[in-house]
Formats: structure tokens, C-alpha cells, sequence
């Protein structure tokens, strides 16, 4: 009987033709294949034979030129339009509202990442998925202690390790929420006397070793910032201690105040049971996970902590400027070192769980029509605790407004001049861990066609615009940062590049950006709206709660930005920002700023040199310096060239073959630029590292270090890594030369 199954046409049955020659079906195939590979073939190979590379590339230009034309329907000025016009408050509160709602540590985010997914495809990215990967980290069991004991049994103080409850917000309430702990810490219960290390920087251990204090076997007690979290942990563990407690001190505050009414959820000052979690993978170094453990606890839990070594010990008034700005002192702490005496001791129960566990990326590709040049775009997803309203997901609620913006122009027949891959990771807090498999795995795709990576972390938890950025970008930065309204309107049109003061700092580490401009040498920006804490009292930013519970919705609707428009802002600039680098003709790079940053560099190191202490022997970078200044002359000649030939191409009504020809030549110039400065055996002691002229700092981190190698080195007094690393250097900037001169 027919159904809906039933085919339209259906086939008769007939007895099978008889074959003539064994093997016969298999025959005609091949047969067919190979008329057909001679048909098509002959003429390749004839045209590779009698063409010349030259004459190859023009043709090869034809075809890219066709497609540019082609591309060309939708202006613009019309993109510029919709990805400013698009980006919405309630849009970008609803998505905020999403991915702040539970927990989403790395590698316990599935359900997030395909909602993620699936939204990109609903906007217009078709070609969206999620890739994961097996990684190796650890999790909370959620039995932690910290308490302060006296004649080793007396318990004189039990930390909370908690942080309080709110009514007012619901994140804090949440059954699931994740407990204090730090990432990638080791698991162990110790119990000894403890020393105040002030930040725990390298420095500080230095001045207490000139103190004489015993540190052997001894747990550091230390106060956030400065330097990454994890490079304390390191190098108490060099020291022989046993253990590291972290606080957050209020003097890292634009705002205090013991005033209840005054601390969050009342006001804009910090809660004092605020606890900051985090990773302490020492990040620059092989054998990157302590072996020794380590707790993050509230400044609350710290004083009474601290007051008991009260009379201990010198206090801070007898070190360096960098003790002297402890905020405490009102709660009774007097800042002294200690160490405590036998009779007091911290017992201190880290209990991990160490597994293997799969991750999820999410990666969308918006084709362009010229696939030989690639624009990356980036946000991590997961968080520490159940929000992350600020630290992540502001920068994601923001990136799904730039990637529906990017579906409207779509809809409306944009084709992009160059590829855009749209990246949501995971396990960024940890320590970059799902950016670097994904750059790791794709580092010869990404070494050929990537132009540059653009990374928004936290998107907003303030009100004043941050970036740092390779110096190739610099330029085309700014000029995005002129196109974009501000959201303050205190005067009339003023934009988001009127209100800022544009320090760029240098690419360092501590977000995703990491791998393609250390590892891959890919040019990147990370950018974002920050705290203000140079403004006066009146007009500082709440404090942010960093890694904390109350980094939550709530935070971010009532004290973070309550209007939601931080969030549109930064979609807004990241959008622009895209739009200027993948449908220009030529690209917006600047080789003359990396030349002048070069220089600038070159002198700090000389600097550097002369103040030495531990150099024997007088140091010259007279041929670097040199070679430098013949990057700069050749480097002014070719942006001159460049720019004069964006003019024509963008004021002609037709692009000629000519003009698209040397387009091309000139954007493979700067787009292999940055990776002129990679040296393959990387850098002493963390050969990961590949960049020469942008590193993490050694003992920093975060903060960007400029040529690395040569610091390290006047750092160690070893002349001879000095010069074998100015060597490197002046091969490098002459390479660079010839690229931009040939």
C-alpha cells in the first residue's frame, strides 16, 4: 500500500547483465577516474609548468579581486551602522542574567557552552560547534580548614572560609556555590608558625631575608596584588615554607569603609567577608603546579590573624616604602612580620581532588571571501564562583551582542572582506588552558592567515576604558575608540576615546591573548572598561569584587553598570574594532609605532644596564640600537606606501588588479611581522614562551615584560645569555627590515 514512504518513481526489477570480464564495475570506475584527473590535470600542470610563480600569484589575485568586487554590495559605512546600532541594554542584561545564574567552573559548563552555541547560530553563524579537549586540574571537596591554634590543640580563631550570605542576592545563597579554594593548588593539611610576607613578591622575600627572619617551615601569610597569585606560592615554596594564606587588604580599594551601611549589598565598599579565589599555576615555568598548599581568605578572616602577631617580630615601618600601606591598622593590626612564637601556629587543610576532565570551547567561522587572512576574536566563559558578572561574563553577554550584529549584517548580505573565527573558551582561570590547546593545535593554520586576536576578558566592571595592545594595533585602537560614543554624555558627542587617556600598556599575561601573541605571534588587544582609581572620591567606581560570590548579577545591576551601558560600549568597540581590520583593503597596521616601541624599549634596557649591580662588565647595544633605527627608516617608507595605497583603493569606485595585487603583498608583509620575533627554543627556563620583545614578567605575571631576555640576563648578571640574546634580537629587527623592504 502507498504511504508517504512510498518513492515517487519507483524501479522495476530485471535480471542483472551478464559481465563480460571479471572485476568489471571496478574497471569502469578507475577508467573513469583517470580520463578525468588527465582532463583536468594536463592543463595544471601545463600552466604550473610554463607560468612563473609571479605570474601565478596575478592570477590568484584575479580571482581574490572578483570576490572583492563582489563583496563590496553592503558598505562600510552600513556595517559600521548596524554593529552600532545593534548592541542593546536589555539584550546584553538578559544574556548577562544567563550566564551569571549558576556555577560554571572550567570543565562543568557543558550545558552553558551548547546554549552558547546555539545562540550563535540563531544570530546567523551557521558554522558554530563546540571542540573539546582532556585536561588535567583539580576541584573543591569542600572541606577546607584555617584556624589559628594556641599550644597546638586551643583553638583561638576558626576561620569561616565563607563567604556571607545576602538576601539581597541570590548568587550567594545558591546550595551549589562553589567554595573558597584556589586552582591547581596542592592538596595537604599543615600546621606550623606563620610570617607576614606582605605582597609575597619576589622583592618582599629578598627584604625579609636581609631581615634575618626565618622562613623555613613556616606558613606565608600575604595580601593580594601586586604580582599573580601563583608566583607567591612559588616562591614561598623556594623559601621552605610550608603553606600560603591570601587575603585581600582594603588598601587595594578606591573605596573603604568600616560602615556597614557603606559595604556591599548597602554600598559601593567591599564586603568584608569578600574572598578572592583564583589559580596558582606558577604560569612562567615548567613544572608549573605547587607543591605546597594554599588558601584564599577574607580580609575578616586575616585580622585576627594578623593582630595576633601584634609585638612579633619588626613591623612593616621597618621595611621598604612597598609594607608601609596596610589599611588594617583601624581593626588593630599593626603589621608585624613575626614569625609567630611556637606557642601560636596555623593549621591549614587544603583537601583537592585532582582529575581528568573534558573541556568545551565553542568556535563559530564567519567566511570571508578572501581565506588566506584571518581576524580571531575571544572571551572566556568560565568563572570561579556562580556569577562572574564582571570576570567573565561581561565580556561574554557583550560578545553575543557583536555576534548577533554580525548575524543583522549577514542578513542584510554583508560578506566580510577577511574570515572572522569567533571563540567562546573555557578554562581560562586556571591558566589559559582551553586558548592554548586550540592556538597548540591550529599553530600552522594560525602562523599563515592570522592577522590579529582581539580578547575582551572582563568587559566592564567600571567605567573608565583599558587596553593593552601589540603596537602594530595601536593606531587602528585608538581610531575605533574616536568611532564609538561614550557612555558618558557629560559634554555632548564626546566619544570613548575623548574620555581616554590612552596608556596602552604591553601584551603580558593573564587572559587568552597569551598563546597567540607569546606563543603564535599573532598581533592581540585585550581591552575592557575598568575601575577608576585616580578619580576623586566622589567619582570612584564600587569596588570590585574580584573573583568573589558578590562579583554577581546583583553587583553588577545595582552597583557594576546599572544602566547596562559599559556593556553596549565595549560591544560597540569591539565590533567597529573588527569591522576596520577585516574589510579594510589594506591593513590599519602601523609598523613605524612597533619600530618607535622598539627603541623605547632598547633604552629602559640600557637604562637598566647602567643601574646594575650585579654586572661586571660594560654592556652595549649599540648594533641593536642601530638596527632598530634602520627598522624605524624602512618601517616609515612602507606604512607611507601602505596608507597612500588605502586612499586609492578606498576612494577609486574600482579596484584594479594592480592596486588588489600589491594589497596583498603589503597585508602578508604585516601580517607576518609579529612572527619575525619568535624564537622557536623560546625563552631560558620557559621555552612556551616564544615571543622575544613581549613576555609575562618573570616574577610578575601579569604585567607585560619588553624584551625579556635581555632583562632576565642584567637581572642574573650573565653576560654572556646578554649577548647571546642581543644577537637573537638584532637578527630579528633585521628580518623584520628585509620583510617590510623586500
Amino acid at each position: 500500500m502507498s504511504s508517504e514512504h512510498t518513492p515517487l518513481l519507483e524501479r522495476a526489477p530485471v535480471a542483472p547483465s551478464r559481465q563480460r570480464y571479471p572485476h568489471q564495475t571496478l574497471r569502469r570506475a578507475c577508467t573513469a577516474f583517470l580520463v578525468t584527473a588527465l582532463a583536468v590535470g594536463l592543463p595544471m600542470i601545463a600552466y604550473f609548468v610554463v607560468t612563473t610563480p609571479e605570474k601565478r600569484a596575478d592570477f590568484a589575485s584575479r580571482v581574490g579581486l572578483q570576490k572583492f568586487h563582489a563583496a563590496r554590495g553592503f558598505s562600510y559605512t552600513e556595517l559600521v551602522d548596524v554593529l552600532t546600532r545593534t548592541p542593546d541594554e536589555d539584550q546584553v542584561r538578559e544574556w548577562s542574567q544567563f550566564y551569571t545564574a549558576g556555577p560554571h567552573l572550567m570543565g562543568q559548563n557543558k550545558s552553558q557552552a551548547e546554549w552558547t552555541r546555539d545562540r550563535w547560530r540563531d544570530f546567523g553563524v551557521e558554522d558554530a560547534k563546540l571542540v573539546e579537549y582532556e585536561v588535567y586540574t583539580n576541584y573543591p571537596n569542600g572541606t577546607n580548614r584555617l584556624a589559628l591554634l594556641e599550644d597546638s590543640s586551643k583553638v583561638k580563631y576558626e576561620s569561616k572560609l565563607a563567604e556571607d550570605e545576602l538576601d539581597e542576592d541570590s548568587t550567594t545563597n545558591l546550595l551549589n556555590r562553589i567554595p573558597t579554594f584556589h586552582g591547581y593548588s596542592a592538596a595537604g593539611n599543615v600546621t606550623a608558625q606563620y610570617v607576614f610576607c606582605n605582597y609575597g613578591a619576589y622583592q618582599d622575600f629578598e627584604e625579609l631575608q636581609r631581615a634575618g627572619i626565618d622562613l623555613e617551615g613556616k606558613i606565608a601569610v600575604v595580601r593580594y596584588g601586586h604580582i599573580f597569585r601563583g608566583l607567591k606560592v612559588k616562591r614561598a615554596q623556594e623559601m621552605g615554607m610550608v603553606g600560603v594564606v591570601m587575603y585581600t587588604d582594603p588598601s587595594e580599594d578606591g573605596i573603604q569603609s568600616w560602615d556597614p551601611e557603606d559595604q556591599y549589598p548597602n554600598g559601593p565598599a567591599r564586603n568584608p567577608s569578600s574572598v578572592q579565589r583564583g589559580s596558582t599555576q606558577f604560569l612562567n615555568t615548567e613544572n608549573a603546579i605547587p607543591r605546597i598548599p594554599s588558601l584564599p581568605i577574607s580580609y575578616e578572616d586575616a585580622i585576627p590573624i594578623l593582630k595576633a602577631l601584634n609585638g612579633h617580630g619588626p613591623d612593616a615601618s621597618a621595611f621598604s616604602q612597598y609594607w608601609q600601606n596596610g589599611a588594617l591598622r583601624p581593626k588593630g593590626v599593626n603589621y608585624n612580620i613575626g614569625p609567630s612564637p611556637s606557642s601560636l601556629t596555623l593549621n591549614l587543610v587544603n583537601n583537592v581532588h585532582y582529575v581528568t576532565t573534558p573541556i568545551w570551547n565553542v568556535i563559530g567561522v564567519i567566511n570571508g571571501t578572501n581565506s588566506d587572512e584571518t581576524l580571531v576574536m575571544g572571551n572566556h566563559r568560565d568563572a570561579w564562583i556562580a556569577g562572574g558578572a564582571g570576570d567573565p561574563n561581561s565580556g561574554s553577554a557583550a560578545f553575543n551582542e557583536v555576534i548577533r550584529s554580525f548575524g543583522t549584517a549577514l542578513s542584510k548580505g554583508w560578506k566580510p572582506h577577511r574570515t572572522i573565527v569567533l571563540a567562546s573558551w573555557d578554562g581560562e582561570e586556571y591558566g589559559l588552558v582551553g586558548s592554548t590547546e586550540w592556538v597548540e593545535e591550529y599553530l600552522p593554520w594560525l602562523s599563515s592567515s592570522a592577522i590579529a586576536y582581539l580578547n575582551v576578558d572582563v568587559g566592564t566592571r567600571g567605567t573608565d576604558f583599558t587596553a593593552a595592545a601589540a603596537p602594530l594595533l595601536d593606531s587602528v585602537l585608538i581610531d575605533t575608540t574616536h568611532a564609538v560614543a561614550s557612555p558618558n554624555q557629560s559634554t555632548k558627542g564626546q566619544t570613548v576615546g575623548d574620555l581616554w587617556d590612552r596608556p596602552i600598556k604591553t601584551m603580558g599575561s593573564g587572559s587568552d591573548f597569551t598563546a597567540f601573541q607569546d606563543y603564535a605571534g599573532v598581533p592581540s588587544i585585550d581591552m575592557g572598561f575598568g575601575e577608576n582609581p585616580s578619580a576623586d572620591t566622589t567619582d570612584k567606581n564600587p569596588v570590585y569584587h574580584y573573583h568573589s560570590n558578590y562579583d554577581s548579577f546583583h553587583w553588577m545591576d545595582t552597583f557594576g553598570d546599572p544602566g547596562w551601558h559599559y556593556h553596549v560600549a565595549i560591544a560597540k568597540v569591539w565590533g567597529v574594532l573588527a569591522a576596520k581590520l577585516v574589510e579594510a583593503p589594506v591593513l590599519p597596521f602601523n609598523a613605524t609605532n612597533y619600530a618607535v616601541a622598539l627603541g623605547k624599549y632598547a633604552d629602559k634596557v640600557e637604562t637598566m644596564v647602567e643601574e646594575a649591580e650585579k654586572m661586571t662588565m660594560p654592556l652595549r647595544l649599540t648594533k641593536l640600537k642601530e638596527a632598530i633605527e634602520g627598522f624605524r627608516t624602512t618601517a616609515l617608507a612602507f606604512d607611507a606606501s601602505a596608507r597612500t595605497l588605502a586612499k586609492e583603493m578606498e576612494s577609486d569606485s574600482r579596484v584594479t588588479e594592480m592596486q588588489f595585487t600589491k594589497a596583498r603583498r603589503t597585508n602578508n608583509a604585516y601580517k607576518l611581522l609579529e612572527r619575525q620575533f619568535l624564537y622557536e627554543p623560546g625563552l631560558d627556563g620557559r621555552s612556551w614562551f616564544k615571543h622575544t620583545v613581549f613576555a609575562p614578567g618573570l616574577w610578575t605575571g601579569y604585567a607585560g615584560a619588553t624584551f625579556p631576555g635581555l632583562v632576565e640576563a642584567v637581572d642574573a648578571g650573565d653576560a654572556e645569555a646578554f649577548y647571546r640574546w642581543l644577537d637573537v634580537l638584532v637578527r630579528q629587527v633585521e628580518g623584520a627590515t628585509g620583510l617590510l623592504g623586500g
